[in-house]
């Protein structure tokens, strides 16, 4: 039995697979945010929760809005940021007394989208998440592209490709920087954009359900999203060139991004065709979770 943890800043949620990738118990709970110990002990209380009504041990995979430094081992770049300096795995592991393996929440996304999901039979696959923040991860063949630095596919915090005059310098960020992919991209840059146009706090859901009901400023809006998506979008395809591109997070419910975007792609890929395409995730909000759970081979043996 694997065990996969999805560690979000709202929600941590648990899910128990067997080898064959079948449910066997799913839980979620709401994040302590802003607490470390706190939410430690929450993921430590949901693994021994699931394990006790399945009456067995497992193993544990964690998905993070950030990564470990491969330099100090503790968690960095995390827009859950309590967990930032701290050693999460090390913690986890010896609360749990067991090893665990700890993942980006972007690389889980992939990787479970990957194995059994839409990028299934895939050689390299993208997955995207597009919510509170952007992340992304790399599969190839079947297996997370970490990188040297542990960065790889974390196209959140580059800046938004070829930038028009009332982009720049682009909003600030939380990495410090202005003009990131995240700040033009996630679910609430794109309220503010249309706030700031339209006069109007929305959130993503209903400036989508207004511009597809014909209201012409939240289809103004939408239209402004999609373009700098694909703009985002090509510079992947230009560096990585995967097979299949995976949305996830709450803008990937957004239906016509699918048909829209990879129309206004083509422009800025350096190529005279593009075959990559751009899918919804089979596992819905689950992928995360799913992923973390396959962060460990078939027939691994708990700690």
């Amino acid at each position: 039995m694997r065990i996969g943890i999805d560690l979000g800043g709202t929600k941590i949620e648990a899910l128990a697979l067997d080898d064959a990738g079948r449910t066997l118990a799913r839980r979620r709970i709401s994040t302590p945010a802003g607490d470390y110990a706190a939410t430690l002990a929450a993921v430590i209380r949901l693994v021994e929760e699931v394990e006790a009504e399945l009456g067995r041990r497992g193993t544990v995979g964690v998905g993070i809005p950030g990564a470990n430094s491969p330099k100090t081992g503790l968690v960095r770049n995390a827009n859950s940021t309590w967990l930032i300096g701290r050693p999460f795995e090390q913690d986890l592991a010896r609360g749990l007394r067991r090893p665990v393996r700890l993942a980006n929440d972007a690389n889980c996304f992939a990787l479970s989208e990957a194995v059994d999901g839409a990028g299934r039979g895939a050689r390299v696959v993208f997955g995207v998440i597009l919510g509170t923040g952007v992340g992304g991860g790399i599969v190839v063949e079947g297996r997370v592209l970490v990188g040297a630095n542990a960065i790889a596919g974390e196209w959140g915090h580059n800046p938004l490709p070829a930038k028009r005059a009332d982009e720049e310098p682009g909003p600030s960020c939380y990495c410090g920087r202005r003009g990131c992919v995240e700040t033009f991209l996630s679910g609430p840059a794109l309220s503010r954009d249309h706030a700031l146009a339209a006069g109007a706090k929305l959130e993503p859901a209903e400036i989508a359900a207004r511009a597809q009901a014909g209201e012409a400023a939240a289809a103004a809006t939408l239209a402004r999203y999609e373009e700098r998506l694909a703009r985002a979008l090509a510079a992947i395809i230009n560096v990585v060139d995967p097979d299949v591109i995976v949305l996830g997070g709450g803008l990937s419910q957004i239906e016509r991004l699918y048909e829209r975007v990879p129309r206004q792609w083509t422009k800025h890929v350096f190529a005279d065709c593009v075959d990559t395409r751009l899918v919804p995730p089979v596992h819905g909000d689950a992928s995360g979770t799913r992923g973390a759970a396959w962060l460990w081979p078939p027939g691994a043996v708990p700690g």
